[in-house]
């Protein structure tokens, strides 16, 4: 009995251990070592830093070269005669670099003059009268600006590579200082030659501020002249002349002027020297105007280069003389 009582003892802890084991889940067996965890590094990416440089060292636009502080200039003279050295004088008065040519002194032809300036560090040529004129625009390679010419349009002055300056005093400044001087003049006849319709444009704008009649005509020669003169001379009380050597030579100004005196009939022209033949006024040009006019296209030349000027530059001033006395009037 013992015996068998010891038995069910054991049956009853066997059974016992059993339901430990299942409600324990093994807790009792070796448990299993995990291979350590190594720890998982995470780059973190290095913060960017701009760079932002201060205002003295932010880049700057970049700067166009400085023009040069002056350009070297040839002049060339047609001639000698005053009313050409009177401006180049006045060119010299207010440039730093001149070189004056004379293509009248006979020791170089023109081509070999402008050859010559080719040949140096001329930055532009100015170039006063006609022949002058002709000569550097047909040949210069620097900017040539012209002066002292009336029929431009005649010889094809005006190129991609020229301007010019405009032969005349302003009109409206010539018929104010010559209604001054002489308040009975109504009725002004003008006789030119072909291609001056701005010319005519303008004259016409001046008389109309003036209360001015004024009778054109278009001539093609000196002895036309003469004749369209003549037919307007009764109906007329001055007679305004223009440099036009097309339609003007010293026959019929002469012509025109002994007719004027005995009509009694007023005549303006642009040049003082025809006084001692009769003329009543001359208005004409300043050279120191001309040569300011000059010297600022000059300026602007070595700053902005030629596109911007204008073809023809007005001039400001005008010379007034009459016999014995000088005026000089500024617009």
């Amino acid at each position: 009995m013992p015996r068998n009582g010891a038995v069910k003892r054991l049956v009853r802890l066997c059974s016992a251990l059993a339901v430990l084991l299942a409600l324990g889940g093994c807790s009792f067996l070796a448990p299993e070592i995990a291979p350590p965890v190594e720890p998982i590094t995470v780059p973190v990416a290095e913060p960017v830093v701009a760079e932002v440089p201060t205002k003295t060292e932010q880049q700057q636009p970049a700067k166009p070269p400085e023009p040069p502080r002056s350009l070297p200039v040839a002049i060339v003279l047609s001639s000698s005669q005053p009313a050409f050295l009177d401006v180049a004088n006045a060119l010299i008065d207010r440039l730093d670099d001149v070189k004056v040519f004379d293509l009248s002194d006979g020791r170089r032809t023109p081509d070999s003059v402008l050859r010559v300036i080719n040949d140096s560090d001329s930055g532009v040529v100015v170039a006063i009268g006609l022949l002058a004129a002709r000569s550097s625009v047909a040949m210069a390679e620097s900017p040539v600006i012209f002066a002292q010419v009336f029929n431009h349009q005649d010889y094809g002055l005006l190129t991609a590579n020229s301007r010019g300056i405009a032969p005349l005093a302003p009109l409206e400044a010539q018929l104010a200082a010559w209604t001054e001087i002489d308040p009975s003049i109504q009725d002004v006849g003008i006789i030119i030659g072909e291609g001056h319709d701005a010319l005519i444009a303008e004259a016409e704008l001046a008389a109309q501020k003036h209360d001015i009649k004024l009778q054109f005509r278009i001539a093609h020669s000196d002895q036309e002249t003469l004749y369209l003169f003549r037919r307007m001379a009764q109906n007329i009380d001055g007679l305004w002349l223009f440099p036009d050597n097309r339609i003007l030579s010293a026959r019929s100004i002469q012509k025109i002027l002994e007719t004027t005196r005995r009509g009694h009939i007023a005549v303006a022209v642009p040049n003082e020297s025809m006084l001692d033949l009769g003329a009543t006024i001359s208005i004409g040009t300043q050279a120191e105007d001309i040569a300011e006019t000059i010297a600022g296209i000059i300026r602007r030349i070595r700053i902005e280069g030629l596109q911007n000027v204008p073809d023809i530059s007005p001039l400001s001033a005008i010379r007034v003389v009459t016999r014995g006395s000088v005026e000089v009037v500024s617009r």
